[in-house]
């Protein structure tokens, strides 16, 4: 950790959503140096012409990286990470911002400790239904939390100041993990909601809600107009937990069917006031 935290020099590898949003804030709250690459050269030069990086930088330039955030879908970070290693400089530090982490972890740790590099894991809990550096917005991460994977080696200094970093352009808190228990955990708060939500929108009455749908289905459905791509790999880079995840799901739904089809008053409204009681407990 050679350099001057006041005034880093940061890097994001691909300008998406999270990456476009990661860079914007940066320069919106921050006096770092903001460094960017995307595969689409229009992308680079809209965040040129916007000022939200200072300049472009390509393979060759990931070397006057101080910090790099890694704004890319998992297989492609793994992927940049391993044909660009001997371009990142010794002493940096490599942040992932995926949806998965033991996958990151497995794939990025050890050879990034081969180069003197040390990486971490990150997820900056934030998001829109809408993807692309056209979406990207300064204040994304508004009191989100960024939650982040470091191995024990990562030194306490270190956190400290990446949780500065964090609360300086908006996220409200900084929450510090395992990647196993971040999968397990966000294949329940994350991905299990919009395989739900995928799923409840293909009814055929979704066609002929209007004028009958209020707060509730907007609620469900809002997540349904996901990027396909990224879920994808998301759900299949963590596929044992999401699918411990349906198994819980199904068998409760199979409960209230059971309990409809036998029209046992009872056995519902016992499994409609166990789930208030549960939610009431939660706001608590």
């Amino acid at each position: 950790m050679d350099f001057e935290w006041e005034t880093a020099r940061i890097g994001i590898i691909g300008l998406g959503l999270i990456g476009g949003s990661m860079a914007k804030a940066l320069k919106k709250y921050t006096g770092h140096t903001v460094y960017g690459y995307d595969i689409d050269d229009s992308v680079v030069q809209s965040a040129l012409d916007t000022g939200s990086i200072d300049r472009k930088i390509g393979a060759e330039g990931l070397s006057a990286c101080d910090l790099i955030f890694l704004g890319l879908y998992p297989r492609h970070a793994v992927e940049f990470v391993k044909k660009n290693i001997d371009s990142f400089r010794q002493g940096s530090i490599v942040i992932d911002l995926c949806g998965v982490k033991q996958y990151l972890t497995e794939n990025l740790s050890g050879i990034c400790a081969d180069h003197q590099i040390t990486y971490i894991g990150g997820h900056p809990m934030a998001g829109k239904e809408r993807w692309g550096f056209s979406s990207a917005d300064a204040d994304l991460f508004c009191r989100a939390s960024m939650i982040i994977t470091p191995d024990t080696l990562v030194p306490q200094e270190l956190l400290s100041q990446l949780e500065k970093l964090f609360a300086g352009i908006g996220f409200g808190r900084m929450t510090v993990t395992t990647p196993k228990a971040h999968d397990s955990m966000i294949a329940f708060t994350s991905q299990l909601a919009h395989v739900v939500s995928s799923a409840y929108i293909k009814s055929p009455r979704a066609r002929q809600h209007e004028g009958f749908s209020a707060g509730s289905y907007k609620d469900l459905t809002r997540v349904a107009k996901l990027n396909p791509q990224m879920w994808t790999e998301l759900f299949l880079e963590n596929r044992e937990c999401l699918l411990d995840e349906i198994d819980t799901i199904q068998e409760h739904l199979q409960e209230y069917r059971d309990a409809i089809a036998a029209k046992d008053d009872r056995r519902l409204y016992a499994l409609l006031e166990e789930g208030r009681k549960i939610k009431e407990a939660l706001d608590q």
